[in-house]
């Protein structure tokens, strides 16, 4: 199948979509394209077991029951109408949720986790019936097909992220992604693990950095099955995330539908550590105490949580590349100063990359910077580099970060220049100015000007502060 013709297909199944009842928005029509692309996929994938199985002479064990095969139920079946949509509501996705009951199988396991959260938001049996015979033109034993689908499938994605909402924190921008990747530069053999995986844009970019390296049968095996890991609790992004890895040619990502900080990281040994972590944790939300307890240093702050837990999860000699919103890098309260402290003084905080305001719309309007740091030695001193706007225009929804923002950065990254827009600054500096890691503290080309955040940045940090406040007379009260 050719690009426009697939390109095509796709845009007719997401119209078709549009005109039903239960489906709202880009959000609603992507999770329902995503599953069901998951199954037509499983099913080419075990009839080409089947076949090499027949050719080896052996038999072949299917995964799934023959009532419930693609071939038959999507494509030779007359199912349709309320028929079609009681067969997959009432019979198809509780059969699939329960697959975990067979054990030893791990993708077994992987469709249990995915359908035990799915629910079928198309409503009318036709339209649906319409989806299955379009999505059914696809082959997945095609390389060639897979590989358009998965170029389509990120810019799905993409136009979810840009519809704001919920769905925006599934979805990092692939320019800051690439530039986090190549500046980190993973190497074939080490473990790559995103504990915040969402749509796992950064697995999926770390295998396409890699997959031209892998220029032996035995390092293509390492990249599939031994590289990279992740969590996600949402089940929709976990969905997401399972079928961009499947499409860009990863066999068995493993990937665990888990809440990351459930993890007392006080826990966390030598064998659960990594040698890579990218991530672009969510930030702003807020967790229970009972999540804080697994946290030497206790907040509600999520992205808090999540840099401490990265921190832990590191192997000696390992490397990560973190988004954190600007609060973390400018409060000063006791707990941001003493994580900030840590890293600094028991990990080497080599850069920090300022990304301009926008990134992130229409999801937040927070101003965002890269962590760069190392699990070996300590921080002697920080390179803050100022991402510029081009010709001066602030980013907007509806033209955002692109590759070329990052040109220059990424040419003077590995050799830490100072230039017009970056500068070294020694680590006692920042720990006599309460571990301020912003930027723009330090650019010694506005020494005279104080660089103002947006209003909304400001008060969301202050609200921060007072419900952490209130969090903590609220305990002394009860110890009272």
């Amino acid at each position: 199948m050719t690009r426009d013709s697939l390109e095509n297909l796709i845009k007719n199944c997401t119209d078709i979509l549009r005109t039903d009842d239960g489906i709202s928005g880009s959000i609603h029509y992507t999770e329902a394209l995503s599953w069901l692309l998951f199954l037509k996929f499983l099913d080419d994938q075990e009839k080409e077991a089947a076949l090499e199985a027949e050719m080896e002479f052996e038999d072949y064990n299917y995964i799934l029951d023959e009532k419930y095969r693609w071939q038959n139920w999507a494509r030779k079946s007359h199912l349709t109408g309320s028929e079609l949509i009681n067969f997959v509501n009432n019979d198809l996705i509780p059969y699939l949720a329960a697959l975990n009951d067979e054990k030893g199988v791990n993708t077994r396991e992987v469709i249990s986790s995915i359908f035990s959260e799915v629910t079928n938001r198309v409503r009318s049996g036709y339209l649906l019936k319409d989806i299955l015979l379009k999505i059914d033109e696809i082959h997945f034993n095609s390389s060639d097909d897979i590989h358009t689908l998965s170029v389509l499938y990120e810019s799905l994605l993409q136009k979810m992220g840009d519809d704001g909402g919920n769905s925006g924190e599934f979805y990092t921008p692939r320019p800051v992604v690439r530039f986090i990747v190549e500046t980190i530069a993973p190497e074939i053999g080490q473990t790559i693990f995103d504990p915040a995986a969402g749509s796992c844009g950064f697995l999926v970019e770390s295998n396409e950095y890699l997959k031209t390296k892998a220029n032996t049968a035995e390092k293509v095996r390492i990249l599939s099955e031994k590289t990279f890991f992740g969590k996600e609790k949402t089940p929709l992004a976990y969905l997401l995330g399972l079928m961009n890895m499947l499409l860009h040619g990863v066999e068995y990502p493993q990937i665990e539908k888990t809440n990351t900080l459930n993890t007392n990281i006080r826990e966390i040994d030598e064998s659960d550590k990594f040698d890579i972590i990218m991530a672009n944790p969510p930030f702003g939300g807020k967790e229970q105490k009972i999540i804080q307890q697994n946290f030497p240093f206790q907040t509600q702050s999520t992205e808090v949580l999540f840099l401490q837990y990265i921190m832990k999860s590191l192997k000696f000699d390992g490397k990560a590349g973190v988004v954190v919103p600007e609060g973390v890098l400018f409060q000063s309260n006791s707990t941001y100063k003493a994580v900030k402290q840590e890293l600094l003084e028991k990990y080497n905080l080599h850069s920090v990359v300022s990304l301009p305001a926008g990134v992130f719309l229409p999801y937040s309007g927070v101003k965002t910077s890269i962590l760069y740091f190392e699990k070996k030695g300590k921080t002697k001193d920080v390179w803050f580099y100022d991402v510029p706007l081009i010709d001066g225009k602030n980013l907007t929804k509806n033209k955002g970060i692109t590759f070329g923002h990052f040109e220059h950065a990424y040419k003077i990254f590995k050799e830490r220049e100072e230039t017009e827009h970056s500068w070294l600054v020694p680590v006692e500096q920042i720990l006599e100015n309460d571990t301020n890691l912003t930027a723009a503290k330090y650019n010694p080309h506005l020494e005279d000007q104080e660089d103002l955040l947006e209003p909304h940045v400001y008060s969301s940090e202050i609200q921060n502060v007072l419900e952490e406040a209130l969090s903590l007379i609220s305990s002394l009260n009860k110890t009272i």
